[in-house]
């Protein structure tokens, strides 16, 4: 098996926001999405723009969405749901005795730039084929998610 480059933990939602922190003295934005998914992404050491590539199919197209009527699983763009991307670096952490470490993470200015295209190619991807829309957090920051979830429907997806 190869090397992990990319780790995503994929929640169905009915809905979330996210309150992100601009900054002492400033106002936080509120990021907000209907029905659709909530993904959590972490890059570790060795991901590129091939790791982007991958990750978006998978957010993209992958069927975990129930359609109401038929309760056949969809992608996200089929069922023209909403994505909320939330950086998460410590899904790359390890325990090591009580704590916990973050060796295998990417390279900090390398991560945030990882984590800026994979926004711009999911957003692209999920506007050009369904009325669902992309939200992204901001990496490095302190963000509070709040989230109504329609199901334990919870998965993680390595690459």
């Amino acid at each position: 098996m190869s090397e992990i480059r990319g780790r995503l933990v994929v929640q169905q939602c009915v809905s979330a926001s996210l309150k992100l922190s601009r900054g002492e003295g400033q106002e936080p934005e509120i990021v907000e999405i209907k029905k659709g998914m909530v993904v959590f992404v972490c890059f570790l050491n060795g991901a590129s723009e091939d790791t982007v590539e991958q990750l978006t199919k998978h957010i993209t197209s992958i069927r975990l969405t129930e359609e109401e009527e038929s309760g056949k699983r969809v992608s996200v763009c089929e069922a023209e749901g909403d994505v909320l991307l939330i950086p998460q670096a410590t899904l790359g952490g390890r325990v090591k005795g009580r704590s916990m470490q973050y060796h295998a993470n990417v390279d900090k200015v390398v991560g945030e730039g990882l984590y800026r295209s994979l926004c711009c190619k999911v957003r692209e991807a999920v506007e050009a084929v369904s009325g669902g829309s992309v939200k992204c957090g901001v990496y490095g920051a302190r963000q509070v998610l709040s989230m109504n979830t329609n199901g334990p429907f919870t998965h993680i997806i390595e690459v």
